[in-house]
């Protein structure tokens, strides 16, 4: 047969000697007999030939996109998730726009304004702003909206997220037991609902196991490698140090790593040190380190399945929150303190 110009789906079935019908279940999806796949497949590869979603979003009102809006594109665990969630979404038919918002409130009103504009059938996004009204109206017009990680409090909104307060709480717990009295935690920002949750569990153990909590050993960073290194000097260099730190995302736990190695702290033996997120980090530095796991497969799949859900307007469990649960990982970089 020869091919020319733009092909369509009547090409196809002309090709194949099927009906449209048949044709438009196998694109969309649809279970159809393995022949009658093996023939279509054939015809399109053949045909060079590509679905018109144009076309197609002006007749369903679907564009088979979904907005994915993160804070920000180097931060490893939203990456990892939005992966997970890329692939799920593929295997449907859909398509993904990926914007960031440079941890910045305002950019993020302006990247929701674009990924509308864009006509996207849902979004799955992880709010900066502890502001509820822009996402409330987005809910109120029926588009999907799946919080990732952050929930906004008085949202009543789908949202995948870690256990993050049990994450710390677990993980201060294995210090106190290893008898340290003096630990120090590297949190996110404050206004943010993860670095919130994680203050909490370090608060809450401390007060289940009768610890006083030194104020001055609670630091700040912003997420980022700078901070976590900063944070750590400025620990490291107190009067009283800390005997043990945990640290809690992945960016801040490199740049206390980098601390340490500038400092010439002693892993376990000056400190011992608990990290974030990163598995294979763990298995790198040396001595091992103890690591605190996050469900990244886990919060994906279920954000996608969840979103996917919704997009055939299963509603009857609106809303969802999925809270997973953390695994804490104890190495060699934490001793007891006799």
């Amino acid at each position: 047969m020869e091919v020319s110009g733009i092909s369509t789906i009547k090409d196809v079935a002309k090709y194949t000697g099927l009906s449209i019908a048949t044709i438009s279940k196998y694109i969309n999806g649809g279970n159809v007999l393995e022949e009658n796949r093996r023939m279509i497949q054939e015809a399109i590869d053949v045909l060079d030939y590509r679905r018109n979603e144009i076309a197609r979003g002006l007749k369903t009102n679907k564009t088979m996109t979904i907005g994915v809006l993160l804070p920000s594109l180097e931060n490893i665990f939203f990456t990892s998730i939005v992966s997970i969630i890329e692939g799920i979404l593929q295997q449907k038919g859909y398509g993904t726009i990926i914007c960031d918002f440079k941890e910045d409130p305002t950019l993020e009103r302006k990247k929701l304004e674009f990924l509308l504009n864009k006509h996207v059938d849902g979004i799955i996004m992880v709010s900066y702003s502890k502001e509820k009204e822009h996402i409330q109206a987005l809910l109120d017009k029926k588009i999907p909206i799946i919080l990732l990680d952050r929930m906004i409090k008085g949202l009543e909104c789908d949202i995948v997220l870690a256990d993050n307060l049990n994450a710390s709480y677990q993980a201060v717990e294995e210090l106190i037991i290893r008898k340290h009295r003096r630990i120090g935690i590297i949190c996110g920002p404050d206004h943010t609902y993860t670095a919130e949750e994680r203050k909490k569990g370090y608060v809450r153990v401390h007060h289940d196991y009768d610890v006083t909590i030194d104020d001055k050993l609670i630091r700040n960073g912003d997420y980022t490698v700078e901070s976590g290194y900063q944070a750590l000097v400025d620990l490291w260099k107190m009067e009283h140090p800390p005997s043990s730190i945990l640290v809690t995302n992945y960016e801040m736990t490199i740049g206390a790593i980098m601390a340490v190695n500038d400092l010439n702290i002693r892993i376990p033996d000056d400190l011992s040190l608990i990290g974030f997120d990163n598995i294979q980090m763990a298995k790198v530095v040396r001595p091992p380190l103890s690591i605190v796991e996050q469900p990244m497969k886990e919060i994906g799949e279920t954000a996608a399945k969840l979103m996917l859900k919704r997009l055939n307007n299963d509603y009857g469990d609106f809303p969802e929150v999925y809270r997973l649960k953390t695994n804490v990982h104890i190495k060699e970089s934490v001793s007891t303190n006799i």
